[in-house]
C-alpha cells in the first residue's frame, strides 16, 4: 500500500487548483512559494505517482512539456498555437475510437490523446492590438 504523503497531498491540490491543464514547473512553483522546502523532485515524483494511481492525467503533446488534468475522465484539448496552453474541448467523446482503427502495423494500442490546435481568445485578442 502506498503512503498518501502531505507532498503528494499538495502536489494533487495544486493541480486542482490550478485547473488549467499545468506542467510539473507550474506545479512545482504553486507548491513551491507555500512550501519552500519541497524539492522539484519531489513534485516531479508525486506527479507520475499521482498520474500511475489515476488520481490525476498525465496530458502528452508532442513538442511541448507535458501537462497535468485534474479531469481523468476521457475528453479531448486543444492547444493554442501562440502560447501553448492547453484546454478541455466541449464534445463528446468518440464511443469505441480505438476499435475502428485499422491496424495496419499490428500496434498494441493503449490509448490516444486527441489535441486539437488553434488560437485561444487571449491570444486573438493580443493579434488585434498588434496591427
Amino acid at each position: 500500500m502506498k503512503r498518501n504523503t502531505i507532498q503528494r497531498s499538495l502536489t494533487l491540490e495544486a493541480v486542482k487548483n490550478l485547473m488549467d491543464h499545468p506542467t510539473a514547473d507550474e506545479v512545482y512553483a504553486k507548491v513551491h512559494s507555500d512550501h519552500p522546502n519541497i524539492s522539484r523532485g519531489t513534485i516531479y515524483r508525486n506527479l507520475n505517482q499521482l498520474a500511475e494511481d489515476g488520481k490525476i492525467a498525465a496530458r502528452e503533446t508532442p513538442g511541448v512539456a507535458t501537462h497535468f488534468d485534474h479531469i481523468v475522465l476521457e475528453h479531448y484539448h486543444t492547444r493554442c498555437v501562440k502560447c501553448g496552453k492547453i484546454f478541455d474541448v466541449d464534445m463528446d467523446v468518440i464511443p469505441d475510437l480505438l476499435n475502428k482503427i485499422k491496424n495496419t502495423h499490428g500496434f498494441a494500442f493503449s490509448g490516444y490523446d486527441i489535441v486539437f490546435k488553434g488560437t485561444c481568445k487571449e491570444c486573438q485578442k493580443d493579434e488585434g492590438n498588434h496591427s
